[in-house]
């Protein structure tokens, strides 16, 4: 530990006690928890980004395959609103969020929502869709006035939330025995089946009950396709020969850009935080890079999450006439696949 972070410890550990004393009061009753009347399947993590949510999300929705209607609702970060609102195709990030946009482009028979106050949603969701079959939220284990069905709790391979500290030394926003809320645990990003005794020693750090059920999962990356101005994609792309410009606005581009690295003689990475809105500033300096960076036939590669976010910049503007791809991500649980898809259409098949 660094010595900032030693610094502050003491932040983090007063913190927690606050958690703590919130937790206690739902758990005593003194603070009310609703079960919503649609099975609720929760996909959440104790950090602030960076487990792979909006992937997981996406699984769940691929295991639920036949399953109809079905919905998802998420807080919509970085949109104009807090209020509930159904996500369209034709919505842009700014009006409904990235991720919203990019899981209803991607799955147009989900009903997609947004809403901040997650039990006001669902109330209004079930009586907006009739016999609604379930619910899968991104990002709501921490809203506890929800007592969801099932909690699905990520953590990353590499820095897993008993290597971490709650905020602000640490990425945390939330003490770690409230993972026995989970039924199930995924530890995310992981570079390979992990062996049972592995396996079991992951089990002991994570402090895991005998119940509750772990799972790990890898990241796949697709081919890149051509980003078309409507933000479909076209044809699909090699990066073998090509040099690349990543530009990333996401938690944790360190993945993506192994990937690509090992596909491409040239990687540069221009990065953005998390959700970054971008500027006009922003798509100049990208195309000043586009242009100096290499010699050789290049290529402007980004997410499907900042696909969402660049969309009204493609027609108009230093984009108009740079090659874009788009490289898709899906996650795949790599122990016990099947036990896995059972465990979601069991929740879903009880009610």
């Amino acid at each position: 530990m660094g010595k900032a972070q030693l610094l502050l410890l003491p932040f983090a550990w007063l913190y927690g006690v606050l958690l703590r004393i919130r937790h206690w009061l739902y758990d005593q009753g003194l603070l009310k928890s609703q079960r919503p009347s649609v099975p609720s399947i929760v996909v959440g993590n104790l950090s602030f980004g960076g487990t792979g949510k909006t992937p997981h999300v996406e699984l769940v929705i691929n295991c639920l395959d036949g399953i109809a209607p079905l919905a998802t609702l998420s807080r919509g970060y970085g949109r104009n609103g807090l209020g509930t609102l159904k996500v369209e195709a034709s919505d842009t990030a700014h009006a409904v969020g990235d991720e919203p946009l990019q899981l209803k482009r991607k799955h147009p028979d989900v009903h997609v929502y947004v809403g901040a106050d997650r039990v006001k949603a669902l109330a209004e969701m079930t009586t907006r869709i009739p016999d609604l079959k379930a619910v899968v939220l991104d990002d709501a284990f921490q809203h506890r006035r929800l007592n969801a069905g099932l909690n699905i709790l990520l953590t990353t391979w590499t820095k897993p939330w008993f290597k971490d500290h709650l905020v602000p030394a640490g990425t945390l926003r939330d003490v770690t025995p409230q993972a026995r809320r989970a039924q199930a645990v995924i530890v995310t990003k992981c570079p390979g089946p992990p062996s049972a005794d592995a396996q079991a020693v992951w089990r002991r750090k994570l402090g895991l009950q005998g119940q509750q059920q772990l799972y790990f999962s890898a990241f796949e990356y697709a081919e890149p396709g051509a980003l078309q101005p409507d933000g479909s994609m076209g044809e699909a792309l090699s990066l073998a020969g090509t040099s690349v410009l990543l530009l990333t606005g996401i938690a944790d581009p360190a993945p993506l850009l192994e990937h690509v690295r090992k596909r491409s003689p040239e990687v540069a990475h221009l990065p953005f935080p998390d959700h970054h809105e971008f500027t006009a500033g922003d798509l100049q300096k990208a195309a000043a890079r586009m242009a100096t960076f290499a010699a050789a036939q290049k290529m402007l590669v980004t997410t499907e999450k900042d696909a969402m976010r660049l969309l009204p910049h493609l027609r108009t503007g230093p984009l108009a006439t740079i090659p874009i791809a788009v490289i898709g991500v899906r996650a795949v649980i790599l122990n016990e696949p099947e036990r896995f898809k059972q465990l979601l259409i069991d929740h879903v098949g009880t009610h």
